[in-house]
């Protein structure tokens, strides 16, 4: 083999080389970086669209928040408690004017004869209440005036008597019963008898509330009676007696 056919072949290797290293470097070229792919979510879940998540409220904005929601919560406490008050509401003051008469009764050893019947005439008076035991009983100050006409003459009698009234008027039951006991100062009396008495009251009745804006009026009956307290004698009076009420 001559030089010139030894050196056509060497560039004739040369060349095949070159061009199979150039290939080479092609195909890593176009294969770039291998991706590893994540399973993909489920329809459902890539149809939502994504949540950010909340930025929290802080500041004056939730003191404000906070302020308006306690508020809230106050106001509608209390109108729940207006919703449950009674409608019965108990009245500062509670009033009752009554007018009336003796229907039946008896003295003994009070003037001459030593027993008499029907000497009681009229009595007209004013209860006042000045203390309340709640959805129990009133406590009030009953003063009548009464007069009596004996065979020996005429007396009258101022009494002072404390009572206590079932149910307590805040109810607005019309029935009620009650009693009392006090005392008594007469004002015209028969000669040589007790100016003082010791005085009971036991009664029933019914009454009307606020009939005429805060006036209402009432019907009632029961028992009058005293002792004279240093001399003998007693009074026993059935009564009967109208009147108003007031609540204010």
């Amino acid at each position: 083999m001559t030089q010139k056919q030894a050196a056509s072949l060497i560039i004739a290797g040369a060349v095949v080389v070159f061009g199979a290293l150039s290939n080479a470097q092609s195909l890593d070229d176009n294969k770039g970086p291998v991706e590893i792919s994540e399973p993909s979510a489920p329809s459902q879940l890539a149809s939502e669209p994504a949540k950010s998540p909340e930025t929290p409220t802080v500041g004056r904005k939730a003191a404000g928040k906070y302020m308006g929601a306690k508020g809230a919560a106050a106001n509608t406490g209390s109108t729940d408690t207006q919703r449950r008050r009674p409608a019965a509401a108990s009245s500062d003051h509670y009033l009752a004017v009554h007018m009336g008469s003796f229907i039946s009764d008896n003295s003994y050893q009070w003037g001459t004869p030593s027993n008499q019947t029907n000497v009681g005439s009229w009595n007209i008076g004013v209860t006042y209440r000045i203390g309340e035991w709640h959805n129990s009983m009133d406590l009030g100050l009953r003063v009548d005036l009464q007069s009596y006409s004996l065979r020996d003459g005429r007396a009258n009698k101022l009494s002072f008597v404390p009572v206590i009234t079932f149910p307590d008027a805040g109810a607005k039951f019309p029935l009620y019963f009650g009693g009392g006991i006090g005392f008594g100062v007469f004002t015209q009396q028969l000669p040589s008898e007790s100016p003082l008495t010791l005085d009971y009251q036991l009664f029933a009745g019914v009454r009307f509330f606020d009939v005429i804006n805060n006036t209402g009026f009432f019907v009632e009956a029961g028992l009058k009676n005293h002792f004279l307290v240093f001399s003998d004698g007693q009074f026993n009076g059935n009564f009967g007696a109208l009147g108003c009420v007031f609540t204010f």
